[in-house]
């Protein structure tokens, strides 16, 4: 969709049901009309993403010695872990979104003609880091060779789901955890301790199993030789999901 919204517009508190008010800045080359009076209300619109509203974030012009454009959008790219729409990228930047998805765009051509070791891309209706195909030999040598390197305590808890109550799917591990697993679940997944097992029926999403190197670094004969964590579990837990068909991991 050709985005033709202002992120600068000033926002209407009035509760006015009349079209927004994007005053004098650059509304971009839309097909709605050639001013600001044929816009529509935005209100109207069905499926529009649920971005949190600019009231609930801080007035940039009020902090100091804010970095360039290029560098706001590098940064906050840098710690996402999906793709991340440009509409939402110019709410919390407070810039026009058209002017944010060409600066995104020729930030993604300079990495490209540099031949930087990682890609901008435009994925699944957002930008996100992406190591380029190229370096993948490198990349995997280096995951390999980290994988006599002690897990970290993030790493083995979610291990430690996966192997209790596989098959899973990374939304249901960071459900169990409280916390995003994708990261480390991807880093399971490089070290081969992990692997894909097909697809929920019912969801659609990915499910994960432990694999064989599994067992083998761990000394098992078969995930029945897990031991038991019933005695580990406080005297609260009863029969957590006791009615799904995983009793062969489950204690």
């Amino acid at each position: 969709m050709t985005d033709t919204t202002d992120m600068n517009a000033a926002h209407d508190d009035s509760g006015d049901d009349g079209p927004i008010d994007v005053g004098t800045g650059d509304v971009g080359t839309g097909d709605v009309g050639t001013g600001p009076g044929n816009l529509p209300d935005l209100r109207d619109l069905p499926d529009l993403p649920d971005l949190r509203d600019l009231r609930d974030l801080p007035d940039l012009r009020d902090l100091p010695d804010l970095p360039d454009l290029r560098a706001s959008l590098e940064a906050i790219l840098l710690v996402a872990d999906e793709p991340v729409p440009a509409v939402l990228l110019a709410q919390v930047l407070e810039r026009p979104t058209g002017e944010v998805s060409a600066l995104l765009r020729d930030t993604a051509a300079a990495y490209a003609a540099e031949g930087r070791g990682f890609d901008l891309r435009e994925i699944a209706g957002g930008w996100r880091f992406y190591t380029r195909e190229e370096c993948a030999p490198v990349v995997e040598r280096f995951i390999s060779e980290g994988q006599e390197v002690r897990l970290t305590q993030a790493a083995l808890e979610t291990l430690s789901v996966v192997a209790y109550r596989q098959p899973v799917s990374r939304a249901r591990v960071s459900a169990v955890r409280g916390v995003n697993c994708d990261g480390v679940m991807r880093t399971l997944t490089l070290r081969g301790l992990v692997e894909d097992a097909g697809t929920d029926p019912e969801t659609g999403a990915i499910l994960y199993r432990t694999t064989s190197y599994f067992l083998e670094r761990l000394g098992l004969a078969s995930l029945a030789d897990l031991p038991n964590l019933a005695p580990f579990l406080p005297d609260s837990v009863e029969g957590v999901e006791d009615g799904e068909d995983r009793g062969e991991v489950r204690p």
